[in-house]
């Protein structure tokens, strides 16, 4: 089947995901709202690559009472929870931009929505297809690495590198007030890494702290933030139901080029292990070192000065154009994305099918409401801890999806280190 998508937030994000949603074959209608429509003009009326929208909303609410199938979601963060939960009860299937809410009640709400419904919930986290993580994943489910006991996700993304940029165009006259969004009820870039490689495992407590900020410019400042917050650095230790732990930080006030490599990623198993850097990526057991780089390098679908990037800062635009790497899956891609704009590691392209496909079937897909859940409600319990000074917290677990899940990469081969090696050898053979 194919059906109709109404896209919510016609901003930098959504604007870049519209073109892709637009190109999918299961997707046959394309509609948006937002309150600034001269977004939507601006898309429509672009000398090259534009898109063309069936049909525009003055409201959100308009949308849903529309014969609209399905909605994604691009809006300020911290919205995302409450317009899920309204989509879905309006019977649309739904895609959520990141984080899935920031209210543990407004997280069960929709799992227990969608177990109601049976309509398909995604939350769009790019770690899920990070190719470092994709890489992970596959010498898991090896596994080679054996029982990974200890793990780590950085989200390491400095304010100056495009985030400033990023509030003013998306928070008006009183952007201070938003872009002051503490750093733990955006966890799911990290988390996701990590969960996405163990994907048996799950967090059952933590203790977080943080650091409050000392620029002085008035984001970080608890008399202007509106969820009183001052802290710009955060660091949550989570424990695993294996008994194990894994540590992620949230970082915007950091020397470190973001631009390059935003999210970076460690395991470490009983039998071997994985560690990510900037520029070097290595799979080591207890004998050899194997040097992976080659095979989560990505290359660019786009110029960083295409017109279509215009309104990105340009120290944000390398998250926009990053295409696949040869460890991911690019058979299962439909033909209509050849050539299509990607990004954050060649992840757009993946998530964009992953809801499309799973909407088409009747099924959900792997980043489904309860992983979403797993994903993010472990950094609302750490913002917690940490505004309780590191206490540790339990987290609670919502459980597996017990409805049908379709997983577009279980038919990928598994990496043991042989497997890695020939891979390594001959990179071009490995999606």
């Amino acid at each position: 089947m194919t059906f109709s998508l109404g896209i919510v937030g016609i901003g930098q994000f959504g604007t870049h995901f519209a073109e892709l949603f637009a190109v999918h074959p299961q997707i046959d209608a394309l509609y948006a709202v937002d309150s600034v429509p001269e977004r939507i003009d601006a898309i429509e009326q672009r000398a090259e690559h534009p898109v063309h929208f069936a049909g525009r909303f003055d409201t959100v609410e308009e949308l849903l009472a529309s014969d609209v199938d399905a909605v994604a979601i691009f809006t300020q963060r911290w919205t995302h929870g409450q317009i899920a939960l309204q989509a879905l009860r309006a019977g649309k299937h739904v895609y959520s931009a990141v984080p899935m809410a920031i209210k543990e009640d407004e997280i069960r709400a929709i799992t227990e929505e969608v177990a109601r419904t049976g309509l398909v919930y995604m939350m769009g986290e790019t770690s899920q297809y990070n190719a470092a993580v994709v890489l992970a994943r596959r010498i898991h489910r090896s596994g080679a690495f054996g029982e990974v006991f200890y793990a780590e996700g950085d989200y390491v993304h400095d304010m100056d590198l495009g985030f400033y940029d990023a509030y003013k165009f998306s928070g008006g006259d009183d952007w201070k007030a938003t872009a002051s969004y503490p750093p733990l009820l955006y966890p799911t870039h990290s988390i996701g890494g990590v969960l996405g490689v163990l994907e048996d495992r799950h967090a059952v407590s933590v203790s977080a702290l943080g650091r409050p900020d000392t620029r002085g410019d008035g984001v970080f400042d608890r008399s202007v933030s509106m969820f009183d917050n001052d802290v710009s650095n955060a660091f949550a230790l989570f424990e695993m139901d294996n008994g194990g732990a894994f540590r992620t930080n949230e970082l915007r006030r950091v020397g470190y080029p973001s631009h390059k490599r935003e999210s970076r990623f460690r395991y470490f198993g009983e039998k071997s292990s994985f560690e990510e850097t900037v520029d070097v990526t290595y799979f080591h057991d207890k004998e050899d070192v194997v040097e992976v780089t080659d095979l989560i390098r990505t290359d660019a679908t786009m110029s960083l000065d295409d017109p279509r990037l215009a309104e990105v800062s340009p120290t944000l635009r390398d998250a926009f154009v990053a295409g696949a790497a040869p460890v991911h899956h690019q058979d299962r891609l439909p033909d209509e994305f050849q050539g299509a704009p990607n990004g954050h590691e060649g992840a757009h392209h993946f998530l964009v099918d992953d809801f499309a496909c799973a909407v088409a079937a009747g099924v959900q897909p792997v980043v489904n409401a309860w992983r979403a859940a797993r994903y993010t409600l472990p950094g609302v319990i750490a913002h917690e801890s940490m505004r309780r000074g590191g206490e540790r917290l339990p987290i609670p677990d919502l459980g597996d999806c017990p409805l049908p899940v379709q997983d577009l990469d279980a038919d990928q081969s598994a990496l043991d280190k042989d497997a890695l090696e020939a891979l390594v050898a001959s990179p071009d053979s490995a999606s």
